[in-house]
């Protein structure tokens, strides 16, 4: 065991692993651990945040205790200094480098290869003040870049830190200043190093899979018994149930390190940021020391969580698997929000649906169609035929494809003469590009954007509704009241 007095306990290696690191900050010999106490509650704050938001979830990439090591996730070019930023925080389930005890111990089953279990957006504002967290379900369906569709946590198996980030900025939109990993194993020891965390289960939860059984009601939990906590989806709604449970078990660590019990402790305190500093990995370009001026007035008062707004929690993906299906005009409303760094508590209205001065005189089962697939993306075709069969359009043909795999945007083509019609056609798929061509009848061609084909809509549906607001909740809501 490292003995707590050795000077390694003040140091920063970057890199650390079995190339070898470099030492950033000096020894203890040089430095002592004493800080003003606004000093250890920033050093608390971002140390505690970066990790808890990713530890609290499932297995994560394994690093060699007391180093903060780095990964290259691209995203060099793209740190903002001073402004508002967006961080991507994941923890990646890799068993392949876990001993059979250690998985065991775990419950994390013996299956190789790299998933990010988890993947959160957090959102520093411009002012520094607000943190928002946006928790990315991990079985969400969508297109990684190069790849295909498949659901979200994939990225990082198809492509490393690189590809999972690209993932996340073409899904959300945001572009990502910053990419942290996290350990599980050091999870346990920071919520050890606190004595536990409280939490508060509405309802009893049984899981076998991974011998976690409590009843409802009020729990302290151990490190072990925290992160099978944060990882069960053991519940009604599985993954989405699992996410307030991280989001709760973040809320009580971060409240717990930030207690006066903790920062007037240093024995305690110097634990718990030893081993939070242990878990992280972060971009070679990434500054932790900086990040932590930046979140030094950040209260849990204005740490939000947000949830997705989501459309389908039971999809059933080409592949046969369940997944879930993003709310895109509500989601792009939450992520357009945040990029323009305003409150995302407050709603957008919109119209959903223009009226026009009389009813179209064409009717969509007076439309008949042809639907090809643009993309390397198998099925696309026959959704999109199938949405607009159900919306009234007639489809004689099976879908066909393109010579051309590339079509990012659905284009609606048509030839002379036949406008009108094609507009129906785009009323029904919101996005589409209208475009006439030199074609025999209207054609669908099916992009990567893979449009969501719209319900038709009655006159009631015209006037201004305001956008579908997310869930959210603020640290402090998410403690549990004893």
């Amino acid at each position: 065991m490292h003995d707590p007095g050795e000077e390694e306990d003040a140091g920063v290696l970057v890199g650390g692993d079995a190339y070898g690191g470099v030492r950033l900050t000096p020894s203890r010999a040089r430095r002592p651990f004493r800080r003003s106490a606004k000093a250890r509650r920033r050093n608390v704050l971002v140390a505690g945040f970066l990790s808890t938001c990713v530890l609290v979830t499932t297995g994560v990439v394994w690093a060699t205790p007391r180093q903060i090591g780095t990964v290259d996730a691209g995203v060099g070019e793209s740190v903002a200094r001073g402004g508002a930023e967006n961080i991507l925080l994941v923890g990646v389930d890799k068993r392949d480098d876990l001993t059979r005890q250690q998985q065991n111990r775990l419950k994390l089953g013996r299956e190789v290869g790299q998933r990010t279990d988890t993947m959160m957006v957090i959102h520093l504002s411009e002012d520094h003040r607000q943190v928002t967290v946006v928790s990315l379900p991990r079985d969400t369906w969508t297109t990684i870049p190069g790849q295909g569709e498949h659901k979200i946590n994939s990225a990082y198996q198809f492509g490393g830190p690189k590809l999972a980030k690209q993932t996340v900025e073409a899904v959300t939109g945001l572009r990502i200043n910053r990419y942290i990993e996290v350990n599980i194993l050091g999870f346990i020891d920071v919520v050890d190093s606190l004595g536990g965390v409280t939490v508060c289960t509405p309802v009893p939860i049984d899981d076998q899979k991974i011998a976690l059984n409590l009843a409802a009601g009020t729990h302290q939990l151990d490190g072990v018994q925290a992160l099978l906590y944060a990882r069960t989806r053991a519940t009604a709604r599985s993954d989405l149930d699992r996410i307030d449970r991280q989001q709760q078990v973040i809320s009580a660590l971060l409240n717990r390190a930030l207690s006066a019990e903790t920062l007037s402790n240093p024995a305690k305190l110097a634990s718990f940021v030893n081993s939070t500093l242990g878990t992280v990995k972060v971009d070679p370009d990434d500054g932790l020391v900086d990040l932590a001026v930046q979140m030094r007035d950040v209260s849990l008062q204005n740490v939000r969580f947000v949830d997705v707004p989501l459309a389908d929690v039971n999809y059933r993906a080409p592949t046969g698997e369940s997944a879930v299906l993003w709310d895109k005009p509500a989601a792009k409303d939450l992520f357009t929000k945040i990029d323009n760094d305003q409150d995302v508590t407050k709603p957008t209205p919109t119209v959903v649906a223009t009226p026009s001065a009389k009813p179209s005189a064409i009717a969509p089962g007076s439309v008949t169609l042809k639907v090809k697939n643009g993309t390397l993306i198998t099925g696309l075709g026959a959704r999109t035929k199938a949405g607009l069969v159900a919306y009234g359009f007639k489809v004689p043909d099976e879908p066909g494809n393109t010579d051309k795999k590339d079509y990012k945007r659905t284009l609606i083509r048509y030839p002379e003469g036949q406008e009108a019609a094609a507009r129906v056609v785009a009323a029904a798929v919101p996005g589409a590009e209208l475009k006439k061509a030199d074609v025999k009848g209207i054609e669908v061609i099916v992009g990567s954007d893979q449009p969501k084909i719209a319900k038709q809509k009655t006159s009631s549906d015209a006037t201004p509704k305001p956008a579908v607001t997310p869930t959210t909740k603020t640290a402090m809501q998410n403690i549990c009241k004893q």
